[in-house]
């Protein structure tokens, strides 16, 4: 028992100044120039190499299933159907002419036009705009993860081989690596807007408050191996307005809030977000929202009012989809940050998903398991684009504004901009909008109110 001692004693130094070696190399590779703000181009070179290795595998998977005759899986670019925009008018018109050969004449209903709701819901079974923006971006390449390519056959030992060390480097050291920095940075924003908590108001406190709230974004953006672009930072938002995005995932907020300040406004929760929730509030005046409060469209609309009406507050973080879409489009924005007046300061953001897939599917990954597949991913890659500040027109209403913004966004980030309600996500579709089918139907068979009055 005794002579098991020195071999006891080397194990335990070894294995602490194996923790030691880690987290000095933590310390100044990652946390000091996180807090600092400046990169030593550590994750280029891992981007770019990466790269290259994806190449490398997609090619060889591609000679592979030639020469084994195997059917290779090519999806679309975004698994988005192009369509031309036309009108229900423009398409009955369309289908009169081709079975009868004359042109909508006289309103009057054809038993043709019954084709073209069968056509329109064939088309929406099989290409339905909706349901797809909440399923994982398809790949054209593979990159090394089987959740992106479930199409992914024996090829070669080699490539098995490459795969095979890829989930030890992502699982035995990137993941461990991350969630201990991930543990330093939320650590360090509880303790440190504690902290600046007790002190009294004033620009001490707000200096103290901003940065503390920068340095541990920052820190936790490098627990997930980010890389992030920014463009246009003069447009970056300021005090009194409110910053809307595009939403993708949750970490949408840490990649925002790692190169600018603002105001958090969510509901409040229990457990360790709401321990976090109550530490950020200390420090900085979010707005936080009881279950019962949320609700109530009118008081959520007062709080916010305040907030922006108050220029020395930093600027409200708003995603007005209310749910995340998997970095294909923009869906319907909600109008109530759009009823204020203040001030609309527009972000796009877009997501590589060759390193990663960061869309948080919420009905099938709870928060936990979500995490670790982002932490066991390659890399968060995404740009981030600054619009210039919009405010509503006095002949808009809050609707008309909320498109405006929406549109302006979905083509800057390059995606498809939808009408659709994100919420179809879990709930069945209103029937305002089966309604409003009706009436334009309706409206070209038998004409409109003021029609019908001159006859």
């Amino acid at each position: 028992m005794f002579l098991l001692l020195p071999f006891d004693s080397l194990v335990v130094n070894l294995l602490g100044i194996s923790i030691t070696v880690l987290f000095t190399l933590l310390l100044v590779f990652i946390i000091v120039p996180a807090i600092f703000g400046v990169s030593f181009g550590i994750r280029k070179v891992y981007m770019k190499t990466l790269l290259k290795i994806f190449q490398w595998a997609t090619l060889r998977i591609e000679r592979g299933a030639k020469e084994k005759n195997h059917p290779l899986y090519k999806p679309y670019v975004n698994g988005i159907i192009a369509k031309e925009p036309t009108s229900l008018e423009e398409e009955i018109k369309e289908i009169r002419r081709s079975g009868s050969g004359k042109a909508l004449d006289t309103p009057e209903f054809e038993l043709s036009d019954i084709f073209y709701f069968c056509r329109k819901g064939i088309e929406t079974i099989m290409d339905d705009e909706v349901t797809k923006r909440f399923s994982a971006e398809e790949l054209e390449s593979w990159n090394l993860l089987s959740r992106t390519n479930y199409n992914f056959q024996y090829i070669s030992l080699r490539l098995t081989v490459l795969w095979g060390l890829g989930v030890l480097i992502r699982y035995c050291f990137l993941l461990p690596l991350r969630i201990a920095l991930a543990f330093t940075g939320i650590s360090l924003l509880v303790t440190g807007t504690t902290v600046v908590g007790y002190l009294p108001n004033g620009r001490c406190k707000d200096f103290l408050s901003k940065h503390v709230h920068l340095m541990c974004y920052r820190i936790c953006v490098r627990a997930l191996t980010a890389i992030i672009t920014y463009h246009d930072r003069v447009n970056r938002p300021r005090n009194g307005g409110i910053c809307v995005a595009n939403h993708t995932s949750p970490i949408d907020v840490i990649i925002l809030a790692s190169d600018g300040y603002y105001a958090m406004v969510g509901q409040i929760h229990g457990g360790l977000m709401g321990v976090i929730q109550r530490a950020m509030v200390k420090a900085c005046p979010h707005v936080w929202f009881e279950r019962s409060e949320v609700k109530d469209r009118h008081l959520v609309a007062r709080r916010l009012t305040e907030h922006v009406q108050d220029k020395s507050k930093l600027p409200i973080l708003i995603f007005p989809e209310g749910t995340c879409i998997n970095n294909t489009s923009v869906m319907m924005f909600k109008k109530g940050s759009f009823e204020i007046g203040a001030t609309v300061y527009p972000v796009a953001i877009k997501y590589d998903p060759q390193f990663g897939d960061a869309f948080w599917n919420s009905s099938k990954y709870g928060m936990v398991t979500y995490l670790l597949r982002m932490m066991t991913s390659w890399a968060i890659v995404c740009s981030v684009w600054y619009l210039p500040p919009m405010t509503r027109q006095p002949e808009e209403d809050a609707v008309q504004f909320a498109n405006r913004v929406k549109s302006a966004i979905a083509r800057q980030g390059g995606l498809v901009d939808l009408l659709w309600d994100g919420g179809l996500k879990r709930e069945k579709v209103k029937d305002a909008f089966k309604e409003e089918q009706q009436k334009l139907y309706s409206k070209m068979i038998v004409g409109s109110h003021e029609d019908r009055s001159r006859s």
